[in-house]
């Protein structure tokens, strides 16, 4: 941004949670004398396993109910595999995600009321492979902390033939995670300063942080990417804004939004209005429109400029979410917009180590960028009200 001569490019200090994954995990099931190796990866904010690792028999379900009616009895000494994989019928794969992630998010909490010693979760992929997705998981309050991780969905698959040929079936796993004391960290902003000094705000966004498996280059590179080259296309056109239009990598997106909530902290202190805030986190695949949370009227003002954008295939602008980053924004009455681009290939690689800068596209992620771009200007020179 200070190359692309952007008017003020800073750091915004946060503290931020540290977990740090340690070595390799490990992991296998062993049915009579066979030993078959599975991929596996602790999940972020889990404990670690004993230095010796944990082997115990165990125990597959689908969800948290088929948990609760095994009972203490069944459960106690066991762990627990959850293996309900995201529903390939969904059109939308952000739905098939939100209706299999509560496994990785509170499976381990679910698993320790009932006894368990550990939790095994399958990957939220709809792909087949041997890459284990991991994310982010808590544990509740007054339970044990038992370790917890993901396996690959192939893995999963040889898993659960395994427990279905031999309930008796035993799971080893090894991890060496711990969580640190906060750490400081930085969300860095760069602004192309506004001509009316009206005080209003446009912010475009991405987040810098991703899991440690691999780049991040989909979650969320690219948003990050695509932030800064909405602001630099403006510039290049020589356009003057009437609004200060703000490009923000917002950190610990991952497992905490303190880069968000310490963004919209800082607004409110500093009685910065805030117009609209537009995020890029779900991959750098083709454009084909924005969700928005905000009034009615503001919505339908969004919506009466669809024709302009449906030249370039961006069709889907209507109500949906914003964005993690932006979310306290919308508190302070600031409209939210999310880039919605084709879905069915993000998880595939959110979370994995798959996730690599060779896995985006060029062209698609500089579509993404200019169609951020175009809502600024649209927002900018034509105001929402």
């Amino acid at each position: 941004m200070e190359e692309e001569g952007f008017d003020n490019v800073f750091l915004q200090s946060t503290q931020v949670p540290h977990w740090v994954r340690g070595a390799s995990e490990q992991a296998y099931f062993q049915s009579g004398n066979t030993k078959v190796e599975v991929p596996i990866a602790a999940l972020g904010g889990s404990v670690a396993t004993p230095a010796s690792g944990v082997k115990a028999g165990i125990i597959e379900v689908r969800n948290f109910q088929e948990l609760r009616a095994l009972g203490k009895d069944k459960v106690a000494g066991k762990i627990v595999f959850y293996n309900r994989p995201m529903d390939p019928t969904e059109q939308s794969t952000f739905d098939a995600y939100r209706g299999a992630v509560d496994q990785r998010g509170n499976g381990a909490t679910e698993a320790a009321k009932l006894g368990a010693v550990g939790a095994i979760v399958r990957s939220m992929t709809t792909r087949m492979d041997d890459f284990p997705h991991t994310g982010g998981m808590r544990y509740g309050t007054g339970v044990p902390l038992i370790p917890t991780a993901a396996i690959s969905t192939n893995g999963a698959e040889l898993l659960s033939k395994a427990i279905k040929t031999d309930p008796s079936t035993q799971f080893y796993f090894k991890q060496n995670c711990e969580t640190l004391p906060d750490a400081p960290s930085h969300n860095v902003i760069g602004e192309l300063k506004g001509s009316t000094g009206a005080g209003e705000l446009i912010v475009v966004g991405g987040h810098l942080d991703s899991w440690d498996l691999a780049q991040g280059a989909h979650d969320d590179g690219t948003g990050c990417v695509q932030a800064i080259e909405a602001l630099r296309i403006l510039k290049t056109l020589g356009y003057s804004p009437k609004r200060t239009l703000r490009s923000v990598m917002f950190m610990n997106e991952e497992n905490g939004l303190r880069g968000g909530v310490t963004y919209a902290d800082s607004a409110r202190k500093k009685q910065e209005v805030h117009l609209a805030a537009i995020e890029s986190d779900r991959g750098g695949f083709t454009p084909l429109g924005f969700g928005i949370v905000g009034t009615p009227a503001r919505k339908a003002r969004i919506q009466s400029w669809q024709p302009l954008f449906a030249t370039y295939g961006i069709h889907e602008i209507g109500p949906g979410g914003g964005g993690a980053d932006i979310g306290p924004l919308g508190q302070q009455g600031a409209t939210l917009l999310g880039l919605i681009p084709d879905s069915q290939r993000y998880f595939d690689y959110h979370h994995a180590a798959s996730d690599t800068f060779d896995a985006v596209s060029k062209r698609e992620l500089e579509m993404g960028g200019a169609a951020m771009a175009a809502m600024i200007y649209l927002i900018d020179k034509y105001g929402l009200d």
